[in-house]
């Protein structure tokens, strides 16, 4: 059985994990946010999409 998830609801239960346990507050979740956004639109953007291609296809490998 395959299990798929999207790496956006991952990193939300993440970010809602930190701010309820960890003293995360909601504006620095913001900026984050923000940041990502800008970093988006960058042009470290395709680097950044490969490496996380590249270790999302790491972790698919893994037997369990």
């Amino acid at each position: 059985m395959a299990l798929s998830i999207s790496a956006v609801l991952l990193l939300a239960i993440i970010v809602f994990l930190l701010i309820r346990k960890s003293g995360l507050k909601g504006g620095h979740a913001a900026v984050c946010m923000l940041l990502g956004f800008y970093l988006a639109s960058s042009s470290i953007a395709p680097t950044i999409a490969d490496l996380t291609s590249n270790v999302a296809g790491m972790i698919g490998d893994f037997k369990f």
